[in-house]
């Protein structure tokens, strides 16, 4: 490759067999240091209060205003693992095959308008607190103490596994750190802060980072076009594959086209438990909807996070995974530029970090803040997040309830540590984010219309969550043990197995277990009032009036509200590959859908949101329990 202008050192500063090693400055430590001290400002400015009760330390006091709800949302998504991914995804079949996880972006738009208020409503602490205040006796307890282990510990170290995987490519690629420093590093970096500042310093600081995370997204790009082999924009269209540039499918190859498209719109995204895009709101999007000041706050505040999360992000990553194409056509090529690094890291979504070396003086600098933003945002809030299931939910309501509040902050913190340790050694097992992807979406295959349909029909039962959740894990496992042998079945056709299978299961249970008792049945309904006619018979016992929310008036905001997503994302999209007139079409639509989800949104509160109590409040007014 011919010498950059941007490259630290000459080529004979480097030995003849390696690569173009990427060394970071003063000037660009610097500007790293001096963005992990803004960045722990929050924390320490905080930390007095978020040790003060666990309401603080999980639910930033339930004070928390939509736009910092919204971007702590996004900065939490946008981790290490994301633009890995998103290149892994390009690399392999084109743009196209990012439906994979655009296509959630329905279930995003569900949580917003039939949801957000309903969670806001329901005054837990944790989404998993739900679970005693929708359904009654022993299941309703085992449901959660059970999902609390494996959502809190299991499923939580995958995912911070995941991130801690890509963080660990990224600084082989740009520092020559072994996986081992890199881990033992961000380790210490990661406990120190999410121990400290508890959900309010993860939200002040995750605004700060998002700013920081973007910029050296944009940078990124920008000096990608800048290389020989790319030739800017224009060169970028016309030298890359026109097969990977589509965003639509090629109808001709129907295989591709069900596996990637068809599927993912059709029965992926309201049938996957997949965390920051649960059907029906959950995980850390739950906390942070249950950490709102009110219910206007929680379903603007998750309308900005889809907003920015599917049309603001997505194509800074896309330029540079197709950029990658044309500067390292093949995995061989990345291995031989950077003979340094671990060949059991080399694959498709190391071409991201590989792009990085290309990036001058002080802008390195920017991408490495960037990027360390961003993954500390994502991991301090699966910490926060996973302690407060531990905690708040394991431990306070089983093992030890009625501590103060100071004690459980104080195991809090000491299970956040134990959380990163453990996600830190499970890190030495995973191989790459497409893996990661597709392990953690196959496990929670199936689940996803129980936790839409929980909030609507009065029928679903502790035992329809147990019997979903057990038969998709053992149904996952069975796929993955077949691969393992041998008996390989492909990933689109393993979901629509697991769903179908899944689904017959936890309805059959459903019908044939008794119903959730009538008086919890009424107090929740008091508490949440949930529209549609699912609660009819419950709403009768109430003697309350029809919800405050519309059924007819939610949908058609979630339609309108996917439609401007999608048309502002296409309407960048056409406009980078200079398609002018497909551009200013998708931009009418965006501005159109936007105004008409304006007024809807302003139509939903023309009623003055009543006051809430908690969820405590509700049980202890209830009658009592036959």
């Amino acid at each position: 490759m011919a010498m950059m202008v941007t490259e630290r050192r000459p080529p004979s500063a480097f030995p003849a067999d390696r690569g173009p090693a990427m060394h970071l400055t003063t000037l660009d430590w610097l500007i790293v240091v001096a963005s992990i001290g803004i960045s722990f400002l929050p924390a320490l400015v905080l930390a007095r209060r978020a040790g003060s009760s666990t309401a603080e330390f999980f639910t930033s006091g339930r004070a928390a205003p939509w736009w910092l709800l919204g971007v702590s949302m996004v900065a939490t998504t946008f981790s290490t693992d994301t633009p890995n991914l998103v290149t892994n995804l390009v690399r392999e079949r084109g743009v196209v095959n990012n439906w994979a996880w655009w296509s959630f972006l329905l279930t995003g738009m569900a949580t917003v308008f039939f949801f957000a208020r309903l969670w806001r409503r329901s005054g837990v602490l944790t989404d998993l607190e739900f679970y005693e205040l929708r359904y009654s006796g022993r299941p309703a307890t085992v449901v959660r103490g059970f999902r609390a282990l494996y959502l809190g510990l299991f499923f939580n170290c995958v995912i911070m596994a995941t991130v801690n995987l890509a963080a660990a490519k990224i600084a082989a690629v740009v520092l020559g750190w072994p996986m081992a420093k890199t881990l033992l590093i961000c380790a210490g970096l990661n406990v120190a802060f999410a121990a400290t500042s508890g959900l309010w310093g993860v939200m002040a600081t995750d605004f700060v980072q998002f700013g920081i995370a973007m910029t050296g997204s944009f940078a990124a790009a920008w000096f990608a076009l800048k290389q020989p082999e790319v030739g800017g924009l224009s060169g970028l269209v016309a030298r890359t594959d026109p097969k990977l540039l589509g965003l639509l499918p090629d109808f001709g190859d129907w295989t591709v086209a069900l596996a990637v498209f068809v599927i993912p719109l059709t029965v992926q995204w309201w049938s996957v438990w997949y965390p920051g895009a649960e059907p029906g709101g959950g995980s850390y999007i739950a906390q942070r909807m249950l950490a709102a000041r009110s219910e206007r706050d929680a379903l603007t505040g998750t309308l900005l996070f889809n907003v920015a999360h599917y049309a603001l992000r997505s194509w800074p990553w896309i330029i540079v995974a197709l950029a990658s194409t044309l500067v390292y056509p093949q995995v061989s090529d990345i291995a031989r530029t950077f003979p340094y690094v671990d060949p059991r890291l080399i694959g498709h979504d190391m071409a991201y970090p590989a792009m990085l070396r290309f990036l001058p003086v002080g802008w390195l600098g920017v991408m490495v803040a960037g990027m360390l933003a961003a993954y500390v945002s994502t991991i301090s809030t699966h910490l926060n997040w996973g302690t407060s299931y531990l905690v708040h939910d394991l431990y306070r309501r089983f093992v030890r309830p009625g501590a103060t509040e100071r004690h459980y902050v104080a195991v809090g913190r000491l299970t956040t540590a134990l959380l990163m340790l453990l996600a830190a050694l499970l890190t030495f097992v995973l191989d790459s984010a497409r893996q990661s992807f597709e392990l953690i979406m196959s496990i929670g295959a199936g689940t996803g219309l129980i936790y839409l349909l929980r909030w609507f029909w009065w029928r679903i039962n502790a035992w329809s969550e147990i019997s979903a959740m057990v038969s998709s894990f053992v149904i996952a496992v069975g796929f993955f043990v077949a691969g393992k042998a041998g008996a390989q079945v492909p990933s689109h056709v393993a979901l629509l197995l697991t769903v179908g299978m899944t689904s017959v299961v936890w309805i059959t249970v459903t019908l044939l277990t008794r119903p959730t008792d009538r008086p919890t049945l009424v107090s929740f309904y008091r508490l949440v009032r949930p529209a549609g006619p699912g609660w009819r018979s419950v709403r009768a016992a109430t003697g309350l009036g029809p919800s405050p929310d519309s059924l007819p008036q939610q949908f058609l905001a979630w339609t309108t509200g996917c439609v401007f997503v999608y048309s502002a994302l296409f309407a960048v999209g056409n406009a980078l590959y200079g398609r002018a007139a497909l551009a200013v079409a998708f931009s009418i639509a965006a501005v159109a859908s936007g105004v008409l989800l304006y007024r809807l949104i302003r139509a939903m509160f023309r009623i003055e949101e009543p006051p809430r109590g908690s969820a405590r409040d509700a049980l202890t007014a209830a009658p009592p329990r036959a």
